[in-house]
């Protein structure tokens, strides 16, 4: 992002102030510079009268310099929004609505853009994900409520749509949202891609999303590509079976796990697996 008027700017009077600021609250030279560069119009900011007022507030919010910190790392321009107008109000909108603050915080820290939303539209996606039944003292109503900020109406049709494509009724789509909200926040060409491999080429029924929506959320060529290869190869030598171990749980394990309990447990086999998995994973990249 360019703003060629700072160059315009007393560097006495007007940039060196929020230099030192930011630097007396960064770790480092560069954390400064990267967070000037993704919001230069900070810049242009009164550090009086916005910036310390706006990182105070914040900062009393979150409970911590360094969460605060983390936060305006991802999304430097909550600095310079009317926090009257865009962020607090959608606080308090979620307050109400019962979310626990710490979920709150939680969300702010990670997604702190999605406060950016406009309230009046902000309380309709509080009140749709409310009538979804969603618990609001979940961790999964505030995924579910960035899900909604994140996408507009159109979007969210478009993806059930792809979902339906495939054999997913509207209940059961519902039903993986409620389970895994970060199903509806892959992109169309994932879900597409992902629904594809599983229904056509693995052979299962589309009901699989309502079960495991997770599987959605994992990446097709650096992981369900390379694991379901290794797992034909034991079906095929009888090694295993499907009450020994199921595909999803396969897929679910983090990569040592993986490596440990199904490519080393097998020793004979070992080298044979390790070889078709890493040939796999080089495809990924």
């Amino acid at each position: 992002m360019m703003l060629p008027q700072v160059l315009l700017s007393d560097p006495k009077k007007t940039l060196l102030p929020k230099l030192e600021f930011f630097k007396s609250k960064c770790d480092s030279s560069s954390d400064v510079a990267k967070l000037l560069s993704s919001e230069p119009t900070i810049l242009k900011r009164s550090l009086e009268n916005q910036i310390i007022p706006s990182f105070n507030i914040l900062k009393n919010f979150m409970g911590s310099e360094e969460e605060l910190i983390y936060c305006i790392k991802r999304f430097a321009r909550v600095l310079v929004c009317d926090l009257q107008v865009f962020v607090i109000p959608n606080i308090e909108i979620m307050r109400e609505a019962g979310v626990p603050n710490a979920n709150i915080v939680s969300l702010f820290k990670y997604h702190p853009k999605r406060f950016m939303t406009p309230s009046d539209r902000f309380t309709k996606i509080v009140n749709e994900v409310k009538k979804m039944g969603f618990n609001p003292v979940s961790w999964q109503f505030v995924i579910a409520v960035k899900a909604f900020s994140a996408m507009s109406i159109s979007t969210w049709e478009k993806k059930v749509e792809v979902y339906k494509k495939w054999g997913c009724s509207e209940d059961e789509i519902l039903v993986a949202f409620g389970k895994y909200p970060w199903c509806m926040m892959a992109s169309v060409h994932k879900i597409m891609r992902v629904m594809e491999f599983f229904v056509n080429k693995m052979g299962w029924d589309s009901s699989f999303l309502a079960r495991s929506p997770i599987l959605i959320g994992l990446s097709l060529e650096k992981r369900i590509v390379p694991r379901c290869a290794i797992y034909h190869v034991l079906m095929s030598k009888g090694l295993i079976n499907c009450n020994d171990i199921s595909l999803v749980t396969m897929l679910r394990y983090t990569e040592n796990q993986f490596l440990k309990r199904i490519v080393y447990y097998h020793e004979e086999e070992t080298l044979e697996l390790l070889k078709l998995y890493k040939e796999k994973l080089a495809l990924a990249k």
